[in-house]
């Protein structure tokens, strides 16, 4: 493991807004990210998958009143997002380094406000279809956490995965489509993310790649 890893993973350690295991707030965190992580009563906001964390703090620099968790399994990937936000002073920031598989575990009904799937791996084969995070299997742990009303986002440059979660979406009578765009920037949508983008976005976008995106709820 290289040096700059290493040093990462000890930052992470320091970091009052990274939650991990080790941790004593690690046990404790379920149904308790208001009272114990942001001491505050303002919405949870989700962003599964987040990387390096660039949606998550572009997040929260813009809506000061809502409080953001990114969740991924890579240290050295959170460490960025999280020393960004100190840097920033952006207290309305934490990052939970766990697999999104064991999200319920962290927390409890109703605690999630809206929830961000932003440039998963696609996982294209047939065989790997339950590891898509928009796959039955996932939503069926996400709908009793997001609260009433509560939005799930989703971007991708998959036009695979995309078509896959569109199709599955409409065949569910629990979930209603707000929107959906195969292009998102030439949408008239494009405005509503503040032209935050992931490190991903970036490169997919740069490419010529067409953003697509949907936005849902459970009903």
């Amino acid at each position: 493991m290289g040096r700059n890893k290493l040093a990462r993973f000890r930052q992470n350690e320091e970091n009052d807004n990274v939650i991990q295991e080790g941790k004593e707030i690690f046990e404790k965190i379920l149904g308790n990210w208001n009272e114990v992580q942001f001491k505050n009563d303002n919405p949870v906001v989700v962003e599964l998958a987040c990387g390096r964390g660039e949606f998550t703090v572009g997040l929260a620099r813009q809506i000061q009143d809502q409080n953001f968790v990114g969740v991924d399994i890579k240290g050295s990937r959170i460490w960025k997002g999280s020393t960004m936000a100190i840097a920033e002073g952006l207290e309305n920031v934490a990052f939970l380094r766990t697999q999104i598989e064991k999200l319920d575990r962290f927390f409890e009904k109703d605690e999630i406000s809206e929830l961000w799937i932003t440039f998963p791996d696609p996982f294209p084969r047939d065989g790997d279809e339950k590891r898509r995070l928009t796959s039955p299997r996932f939503l069926e742990m996400y709908k009793p956490l997001l609260r009433k009303g509560g939005m799930i986002h989703f971007k991708t440059d998959n036009s695979g995965l995309f078509d896959y979660t569109l199709e599955l979406f409409q065949q569910r009578d629990d979930i209603k489509i707000h929107l959906h765009t195969h292009d998102f920037y030439s949408s008239e949508w494009k405005d509503v993310h503040y032209g935050i983008q992931t490190r991903y976005e970036s490169i997919f976008s740069a490419k010529g790649e067409r953003i697509k995106y949907l936005k849902a709820e459970f009903i």
